[in-house]
């Protein structure tokens, strides 16, 4: 069943057109496919130092946040590092890619189609059009981005060919590798012709927006040392997602690095001892939280504070219901209210809180 047409403008943020958060201005920075270079690893730790926060906020469609973005110089910054290759299309720039491909596993390599879509959809002017909420996925077979909510998505089922998925739903299409990208960008365009109000393909009620619903895959990228042929590639796990400016760099020291829209981060060629030297990074946290107080008005309590940590346990814990940033996967849902927190459906008192999870 279609989800109800949106009745305001799409306030998506980007650089250009920041989220007016409670500790000040966010800025979204699209990435791609995750892709990010050890330059541009280095111009957004200095960007986060000198325009925001500090600290960089990886996101769940796999690109990054600024925070606190109160001081001039931003949009320069990143213009220079090659992180806004087009103002006009900097909030539709939403592309998935899987991020293990071409390292380990996967029916087919997706690496570069991530990066020739942005650069077709920069050049279309009528995609700028498009709503910021609206997503593009290039799935390798293995089926982790396909469950993403992508609007639509280009799946493998063998080294050179795929399926067309369209809000999760298989449509039955099938359409070579090689014409993938122009096959996107035509539904993508057909989709801003038809699309009155809505944001999203699953806004739709025209049957022909309709798929064949998938088994869905949980997305994860495995922590610590990725065998690959000829190295080793690294899983890497901030916790709740966030990168001080010098973990950062310490990150782009390594080379470049792919942001899974799981919070977490590939470095695709390392070293045996990468996590010793990172210092952080190498174990698995299982828990999550949105942004919570006093980053955002409307949560009801310091959900990063609150969180519980423990080996086994995949939690989110929320503000509101709005649940932001929650995973994909199956977890525990912890939201906030007074007093306490309301765990799957039911009221805990926070010095209980431990032990009910």
């Amino acid at each position: 069943m279609p989800t109800p047409a949106r009745v305001r403008a799409d306030a998506c943020p980007g650089v250009f057109a920041p989220h007016d958060a409670a500790d000040g201005p966010l800025a979204r920075v699209r990435l791609p496919g995750g892709a990010v270079s050890a330059a541009q690893l280095h111009a957004l730790a200095d960007a986060a130092e000198a325009c925001g926060d500090g600290d960089l906020h990886l996101t769940s469609r796999g690109n990054i946040q600024l925070r606190a973005v109160t001081r001039p110089g931003l949009a320069a910054r990143l213009t220079d590092a090659g992180l806004l290759p087009s103002p006009s299309h900097e909030r539709v720039r939403n592309v998935l890619a899987s991020p293990l491909s071409g390292i380990r596993g996967g029916l087919a390599d997706v690496r570069g189609l991530a990066a020739a879509l942005d650069a077709v959809l920069c050049a279309t002017p009528e995609l700028a059009e498009l709503p910021g909420r609206f997503l593009f996925a290039f799935d390798d077979g293995r089926g982790d981005v396909a469950g993403e909510g992508a609007d639509v998505c280009w799946r493998a089922t063998g080294p050179a060919a795929g399926t067309v998925l369209l809000a999760g739903g298989d449509t039955g299409r099938r359409v070579a590798r090689a014409d993938a990208v122009a096959t996107l960008v035509e539904i993508a365009l057909e989709f801003g012709r038809v699309r009155g109000s809505a944001w999203r393909v699953a806004e739709l009620d025209d049957p022909a927006w309709r798929g064949t619903p998938v088994p869905r895959v949980p997305g994860e990228v495995p922590v610590g040392l990725i065998e690959r042929d000829g190295g080793l590639a690294a899983g890497v796990v901030p916790r709740f997602g966030q990168l001080s400016a010098s973990q950062t760099r310490a990150l782009a020291d390594f080379g470049p690095a792919l942001v899974t829209p799981w919070k977490s981060l590939v470095l695709p060629d390392v070293p045996a001892d990468v996590f010793d030297r990172l210092g952080f990074g190498g174990e698995p946290l299982g828990t999550t939280a949105c942004i919570g107080r006093p980053g955002c008005a409307k949560s009801r309590a310091d959900v990063r504070a609150d969180a519980v940590f423990r080996p086994g346990l995949r939690a989110h814990f929320s503000g509101c219901e709005r649940r932001c940033g929650k995973p994909s996967q199956s977890h525990v849902d912890v939201v906030a209210e007074a007093g306490g927190y309301r765990i799957d459906g039911r009221w805990v008192p926070l010095d209980e809180m431990e032990g009910k999870l």
